[in-house]
């Protein structure tokens, strides 16, 4: 097999990875912030704010600037409802298309399977 038919087989099998995306969500913002009482609960809040909070690159980050996991939840627990509330919106907006990490895994992961095929079969 010749190099220009190797990266034609190698476009032809990486093309549909392309149509692969990370799921979108959209709707409209509302005008003003909604208030606690429209459904969440503090503990339901708590509980958004602390898994988003669990990512490693934001635990980095936090811990870079100086923070320790105790003085970031001291932190939330000094907040109102309202607060924390809205708080849990605006974490909700900053990762609307869910989870990039296992997605960019999952292609590594297929483009090393793909490459390892072509290589065998040369």
């Amino acid at each position: 097999m010749n190099l220009a038919s190797r990266i034609i087989l190698t476009l032809l099998l990486a093309t549909p990875l392309c149509l692969f995306s990370a799921e979108n969500n959209a709707m409209l913002v509302p005008a003003s912030p909604p208030s606690p009482a429209s459904g969440e609960t503090r503990s339901e809040d708590l509980q958004a704010v602390q898994r988003v909070l669990e990512s490693k690159v934001l635990r980095q980050r936090l811990e870079g600037i100086g923070l320790t996991p105790a003085e970031i939840t001291a932190k939330l627990n000094r907040l109102t409802d309202a607060q924390l509330h809205q708080l849990s919106l605006q974490l909700d907006a900053l990762m609307p298309g869910g989870n990039p990490d296992m997605t960019t895994i999952i292609l590594i992961l297929i483009i090393v399977i793909l490459v390892l095929i072509i290589v065998a079969v040369a």
